[in-house]
């Protein structure tokens, strides 16, 4: 070890006595210690894990020492590598399939990131049943355990309890409860119940060994044509923070910052995401801006308030660049804002004092060539790269324009040789490293993971999706739905009626006492279940195939507005939209004699509200336009502002 690592080493060490000294003990009592291969050691008649296998108690391995103290310590003893590897925050491969899907990870492929990257964080794309999950995760931290340090992994995941998942956005729900989008608790409007909801999602992810949630998203859906809205809790800020601060809180288990029950919230996407020029994705380049043509930027700022509220521990920059945006005198600098030292320094930390990690949205520092702008095919290996701004800087200067800018974490990277490249070369100093690294570890160390990452898969069996919690999951799926229109005598719905179904599974009607029935003509009731609509844009773009992009409004052409004209022509029906985005519902709204706004529901669950077995109490979390026409007129970054809406903001029938 060279003289200035030694020097450097024994700085950090004495960082981490002067903190253990000024702190009170932070365990008081024996914890679990979860152990594959770790030897452990007794002092003073406790228990602890000898991670570095050196046979001596050191600081990071004393778990009666605070979080910061032991981070303090750990840093001191980490190679320029191992320090960059923590910065990555990479994902869990899956044999054969470069998102990471399927239901088992690449044991060998992990081990290679983890043991030549050094990477200790990790997404998990990874469906199927809790047990399942659980069993594949402790197989990860089995191998993370034997590293030099045996540092645990924090392992992250998508939102996964609903219903919508596009891949890099959500994941299947598999096992996992299922209740409704953001969207629909913001219907709902109930902030104890979006707490619930987050202890529960808390609960199943932590039997799973996942213990950060990249959700909530606090952004604004002030641009009624984009196609991240689903994620979010709507166009209003004071609801949407109100709701953001209840997430946060079920998430992290309080108020107070992360314990050992908490899973780690990261806030989405700092900031202004929801202002997407056009309503163009910033996943893609062609959306790669958010506007702000009436100044309201302030506005967007307004529900990450909610988030800081419920100290929450992560934050995660938008892709978009700010386009032409001027702040306290000074234009915003035209880069996305990983890569903006005023949002994330000047502003995030600065102004709102926020001290927990920035993890950067994915693949900000890849190239985006030809195949990510346009030009992939599907069958192709996926090219995928958001550097707006800096397009034109090498993947190493994109490295080091975003550490300058305040990121900690880079996420959907392995690629921690760019940092030591950085350092090496005078770029950047070390110790700029070690403050993100602390930061990261402290929150390893206040999830109690070091002690035991490992999870019990038969209690994850019982836990994740269990009859209780599925229930309540029912229960808020009912109560978010918006009665838009109804007529007399349609509902509710009673057994033995004929039904025409689109959009329903046949055998859940059934198992009402219902008459499935395969034409119209023979139905005394038709039941049309749809999508808001969109359309394929851009086929060359990987995102643009994935997302619901383009026009609002039901085409004459579209399949599933031909069967609503069909079906009403012959007998009373029944229309349920999901609104991942806010349809244009004009031409509907006549030929439908129940008009229903959904927001993540099961049929069974829906088949019930229509029977009279629970209540629609959900109002519109944003204005349903009346026209293309008015879509276009109104401002990107402003809410409730569509010319003579079809159905305003808050709206529900009799409400």
């Amino acid at each position: 070890m060279s003289e200035v690592r030694m020097g450097r080493q024994a700085w950090s060490v004495a960082v981490a006595l002067a903190l253990i000294t000024a702190a009170p003990a932070w365990a008081a009592e024996q914890p679990k210690l979860g152990v594959r291969s770790a030897p452990l050691i007794r002092v003073d008649g406790l228990t602890f894990k000898d991670l570095d296998r050196d046979g001596k108690l050191q600081p990071y391995e004393d778990w009666r020492l605070t979080p910061q103290a032991r981070a303090a310590d750990l840093v001191g003893r980490m190679t320029l590598e191992e320090k960059a590897g923590t910065m990555m925050h990479g994902t869990a491969p899956a044999p054969k399939n470069p998102f990471g899907s399927g239901q088992t990870y690449d044991i060998d492929g992990a081990a290679k990131l983890i043991n030549d990257k050094r990477v200790t964080s990790f997404i998990t794309r990874l469906s199927g049943s809790g047990d399942g999950i659980a069993t594949q995760n402790n197989r990860l931290q089995a191998v993370a355990e034997q590293t030099r340090l045996g540092v645990p992994l924090t392992i992250s995941t998508d939102p996964r309890n609903h219903f919508q998942h596009t891949a890099g956005a959500g994941v299947a729900a598999g096992g996992f409860s299922k209740w409704p989008e953001s969207l629909g608790f913001a219907a709902i409007g109930d902030q104890a119940l979006m707490r619930r909801f987050g202890e529960v999602a808390r609960q199943e992810y932590r039997a799973t060994g996942i213990h950060m949630a990249l959700s909530p998203q606090a952004d604004l859906a002030t641009e009624p044509r984009w196609s991240r809205i689903t994620g979010t809790f709507g166009e209003d800020a004071d609801l949407a923070s109100r709701m953001v601060r209840a997430y946060v809180a079920g998430f992290q288990a309080g108020e107070g910052g992360l314990t050992q029950d908490s899973v780690i919230a990261v806030v989405k996407h700092w900031v202004g995401y929801g202002a997407a020029k056009e309503g163009w994705d910033s996943h893609n380049p062609y959306g790669r801006y958010a506007s702000f043509p009436t100044g309201n930027f302030a506005y967007h700022v307004k529900p990450f308030e909610g988030a800081f509220a419920a100290k929450a521990a992560g934050m995660m920059p938008t892709y978009s660049i700010l386009q032409d945006l001027t702040l306290d005198g000074k234009p915003v600098e035209q880069v996305g804002a990983g890569f903006n030292k005023y949002l994330l320094t000047d502003l995030l930390r600065g102004q709102y004092g926020f001290d927990g990690v920035i993890v950067s949205d994915w693949a900000i520092t890849n190239d985006c060539p030809a195949a990510c702008r346009g030009d992939w095919k599907p069958g192709q290996p996926p090219v995928i790269g958001m550097p707006w701004g800096v397009d034109d800087l090498t993947e190493t200067q994109r490295f080091a324009k975003a550490l300058d800018a305040g990121v900690d974490q880079f996420g959907g990277t392995e690629h921690a040789e760019r940092l030591v490249e950085i350092v090496k070369s005078g770029q950047a100093k070390e110790a700029r490293l070690d403050q993100s690294v602390r930061r990261i570890l402290v929150q390893k160390f206040e999830l109690g993971l070091f002690e035991n990452p490992y999870v019990d898969p038969e209690a994850a069996g019982r836990i994740v999706g269990s009859k209780a919690f599925q229930a309540e999951g029912d229960a808020a799926q009912a109560r978010s739905l918006v009665m838009l229109e109804r007529r007399d005598g349609i509902l509710p719905m009673t057994a033995g009626r004929k039904v025409y179904l689109r959009g329903l599974d046949a055998g859940v009607a059934t198992a009402r006492g219902l008459v499935v029935v395969d034409a119209p003509e023979k139905a005394d009731l038709a039941i049309i279940r749809t999508g808001a609509p969109h359309q394929l844009l851009h086929p060359g773009h990987l995102f643009g195939l994935m997302q619901h992009e383009g026009d609002l409004d039901f085409k004459d052409t579209d399949p599933d507005y031909q069967a609503i004209l069909q079906a009403s022509a012959k007998v009373p029906t029944i229309v349920v939209v999901f609104l991942d985005r806010p349809a244009i519902l004009t031409n509907v709204k006549d030929h439908a004699s129940v008009l229903i706004g959904d927001f993540g529901v099961s049929d069974a669950v829906l088949l019930n509200v229509l029977a009279g077995g629970a209540k629609a109490e959900g109002r519109l979390p944003f204005e349903l336009p009346s026209s293309m026409a008015a879509v276009k007129a109104q401002a990107s970054d402003k809410p409730h502002d569509s010319d003579k809406p079809l159905y305003p903001f808050g709206y529900a029938l009799g409400r």
